[in-house]
C-alpha cells in the first residue's frame, strides 16, 4: 500500500487576484495548494511525485496554458489538468481536451461546479498515484529474484506445475520448491494468484 499523501491542487495563473480567489475557495474546503504566477516558476519548483492536480490559465506571458501542457506531457507529468479562461471557445476546448486535459471551464465559474471537478480530478489522480507506485514497487521486488528464480515465475505465471518446471529447466522438484519458497520470502507473496496480479501489472 502506498503511503498516504495529501493532494495538491496546484494554480498557475498570472493575475494574483485569481490565485488568492482560488487559493481561498479550495482552502474552504479543506484542500492543500499552491500557487504559480507563471509556467516556468511551476515547473522549477513542482514534482510529479504527488497526487493532485492542475488548475491552468490558458492565456499568459512565456508559458502559455497550451505549452505548458505540451511540456508536461514530453515529460510525462500525469497531474490532471482543469484550464481556467475568460476567452474560451469551441475550437480552443477542443484543442484542450484532445491533448488530455481533464475540463475546460470558462470564468466566470461556479464556485461549487469548480469544486466537483476538482474533486473528481483528485480521486483521479490518487488512483493513478498508487498504481504507478505499486508498479515500481513491483520492479524493485522482482529485480531482487535470481536469474533461475525468474526462470521458475516466468513457468508460475504460465500455470505450470513444479514437475513440470523441474523437467523443463532440469533440475530436481526438491530444487524447484526451494526457489518457490524462496520467491514467496523475496517478493512478500501469499499465493500464485498475487504473483500472477505482481507480474502482470509491472
Amino acid at each position: 500500500m502506498v503511503e498516504a499523501r495529501k493532494p495538491t491542487v496546484y494554480i498557475v495563473d498570472d493575475d494574483q487576484s485569481v490565485r488568492s480567489s482560488l487559493e481561498w475557495l479550495l482552502q474552504s474546503v479543506g484542500h492543500a495548494t499552491a500557487s504559480f504566477a507563471s509556467g516556468r516558476e511551476f515547473l522549477a519548483e513542482v514534482t510529479e511525485d504527488v497526487p493532485g492536480c492542475l488548475l491552468l490559465d490558458v492565456r499568459m506571458p512565456q508559458l502559455g496554458g497550451f505549452e505548458l501542457q505540451s511540456r508536461l506531457r514530453e515529460m510525462r507529468f500525469s497531474l490532471p489538468i482543469i484550464f481556467l479562461t475568460g476567452h474560451g471557445d469551441i475550437p480552443m476546448t477542443v484543442r484542450a481536451l484532445k491533448n488530455g486535459a481533464f475540463e475546460f471551464v470558462e470564468k466566470p465559474y461556479n464556485d461549487q461546479s469548480l469544486i466537483d471537478k476538482v474533486n473528481e480530478a483528485l480521486s483521479v489522480s490518487a488512483n493513478e498515484f498508487e498504481t504507478r507506485h505499486s508498479r515500481v514497487n513491483a520492479d524493485q521486488l522482482l529485480a531482487l529474484l535470481s536469474r533461475r528464480e525468474r526462470e521458475v515465475v516466468d513457468r508460475m505465471v504460465e500455470g505450470k506445475s513444479s514437475k513440470v518446471i523441474a523437467r523443463e529447466l532440469d533440475i530436481s522438484f526438491k530444487t524447484v520448491e526451494v526457489h518457490r519458497a524462496n520467491i514467496r520470502e523475496k517478493l512478500k507473496i501469499g499465493s500464485v494468484a498475487d504473483l500472477v496480479r505482481m507480474v502482470l501489472g509491472s
